[in-house]
């Protein structure tokens, strides 16, 4: 069955009905099996919007742009300016951690914004690194706190990422923002994983809420030692002379080939 690209106010629609699905792709590829595939919503790459081919690839996928800060820029103009930049190459919001002065004013210009509570791996230093966030009540609050700052900015949704299943779920109930969950139970509105962990293509940590489908990374070892081989005995067929063959060249006329060589030795060579 056919289906149209959601809008805000489709996915507010569907909050506490069903769970959303939500992937961080990097490439047309990935973004074409999302499409594919179903996936609701999609986290890409700025490059990847501004790709003329990215809609054809993933024509009704709700498109959320995230990148580094820095690429987003260092001050709310600059955000401002590359968040307008991106609606206009079919972004159909904007993901930003950034100061909620910042999403106040890209609310302000009609720019849905989706913020991040929770372990903000960016700001990981100011809730003690790489960790679980609201695992105490106090803990709790400060995430509670860190929502409703975000809906009186004017956020639509907020990542949670990183906290303890019931306080996710209990802050997702009493929020009209769309909790997408990293990491933070199926208590939430939505679930988001990157495309790297469910393809299995990540050769390094795989973080606990990761959850593996396929083995891209064995895949790509195997590919890799073919890659190694069909090199080798490129190299090796030179030395050889198994390569060129006859149907790999281009051949001269007999004839011309005599008048090329009888013009070369009245040249003096």
């Amino acid at each position: 069955m056919a289906r149209n690209r959601p809008t805000v106010a489709d996915l507010q629609l569907l909050k506490g009905k069903r769970q959303l699905s939500k992937l961080r792709v990097f490439s047309l590829e990935e973004a074409e099996a999302a499409e594919r595939a179903g996936i609701d919503i999609i986290s890409v790459p700025y490059d990847l919007i501004f790709d003329p081919r990215f809609r054809d690839a993933a024509p009704t996928c709700f498109a959320i742009p995230g990148d580094e800060r820095i690429k987003l820029g260092a001050t709310t103009d600059e955000i401002l300016r590359m968040a307008v930049k991106l609606r206009a190459a079919s972004a159909d919001a904007m993901y930003c951690a950034a100061s909620l002065h910042t999403i106040r004013r890209l609310r302000d210009e009609h720019i849905p914004v989706c913020g991040h509570v929770g372990l903000i791996p960016a700001d990981a230093t100011w809730t003690g690194g790489f960790k679980a966030v609201g695992k105490t009540a106090e803990s709790a609050a400060f995430v509670w706190k860190q929502v409703r700052d975000l809906e009186a900015a004017g956020a639509f949704a907020a990542e949670i990422e990183v906290v303890p299943a019931p306080v996710a779920s209990a802050i997702s109930r009493r929020t009209s923002l769309i909790m997408i969950s990293m990491g933070a139970g199926a208590g939430c509105d939505a679930q988001y994983l990157f495309a790297e962990d469910v393809l299995g293509s990540n050769r390094g940590h795989y973080p606990r809420h990761a959850k593996r489908y396929r083995d891209f990374a064995a895949e790509f070892n195997r590919l890799q030692s073919e890659r190694v081989a069909a090199f080798r005995e490129y190299a090796d067929d030179i030395q050889s002379g198994a390569y060129p063959e006859p149907r790999h060249m281009v051949e001269a006329d007999a004839d011309e080939m005599r008048k090329f060589e009888a013009f070369l030795a009245s040249e003096g060579y």
